[in-house]
């Protein structure tokens, strides 16, 4: 009578290939069934969260371009030279003009601030350089202040003749203008990001079969505003004012 071997190398070699494949079969499995649980359970979590939760957390954009409600333009010029008394009368013909510029511009006397004139000793000054071009520097400024936005943007355009007349004015100094009815603009701006996150709510609520409670939490959020290329709005007439809300609803 034969006794069957012990030795492997005595078996088939499918027998050998299906001992050791088992093991790997059955660590595949375990980790299959693994996932599938964990998988479960991860399901069963955000169900559990969103049903206990019942509510829905939506953003409310709103933009409006608005035009600038005030100006101010400053007009600065310079003049040099070796005599103080010479600059100064310089400066004084300069400023004169620029004030009878803006005078036949349209503006009145309380929409004209003059500066007092501005005379420099170069060689006045701590470790000065006497081998300077000139030994006095003057500066004088006029700004112009108002709310004709409009007629100030295009004074601002139309400056050849003050250069032609031999004013030096300084380059850079374009009016800035100002929205100082920001909040008459606020609050209409805000009613419209909440009524688009309201819209957004009921539409997400009617795809998840659910009805649009009431409001739990509101945050307006920060109103930007920029100017008409997103660059700085102080140069801007045209504002570009920009707010995003954000609301959690209860959903039922």
């Amino acid at each position: 009578m034969n006794t069957p071997s012990s030795d492997p190398s005595d078996r088939p070699s499918g027998a050998l290939k299906s001992l050791s494949l088992a093991p790997a079969l059955a660590l595949g499995a375990a980790l299959a069934l693994g996932l599938l649980v964990a998988g479960l359970a991860v399901s069963k979590g955000l169900e559990r969260f969103r049903m206990a939760d019942r509510s829905i957390t939506v953003k409310g954009l709103a933009e409006r371009s608005v035009e600038a409600d005030y100006a101010t333009w400053t007009l600065a010029f310079r003049r040099g030279g070796n005599s103080f008394a010479e600059v100064q009368q310089a400066l004084k013909g300069d400023r004169d003009r620029v004030v009878a510029f803006l005078k036949a511009a349209g503006f009145k006397d309380d929409e004209i601030l003059v500066r007092p004139l501005e005379v420099q000793d170069l060689y006045s000054r701590e470790y000065a350089q006497t081998n300077q071009p000139f030994r006095y520097n003057g500066n004088a400024r006029v700004l112009v202040k108002s709310a004709r936005v409009g007629a100030v943007a295009q004074a601002a355009l139309a400056t050849d003749p003050l250069v032609a007349a031999g004013v030096a004015l300084e380059p850079g100094n374009g009016p800035w203008y100002e929205l100082r009815g920001f909040n008459a603009v606020k609050a209409p701006l805000l009613t419209e990001a909440t009524r688009n996150a309201r819209e957004q709510g009921l539409r997400f609520a009617s795809e998840a079969g659910a009805t649009l409670g009431p409001l739990r939490n509101a945050n307006q959020g920060v109103i930007t505003i920029s100017g008409e290329d997103e660059g700085d709005d102080r140069a801007s007439r045209i504002k570009r004012l920009r707010v995003v809300s954000t609301f959690e609803y209860e959903l039922r």
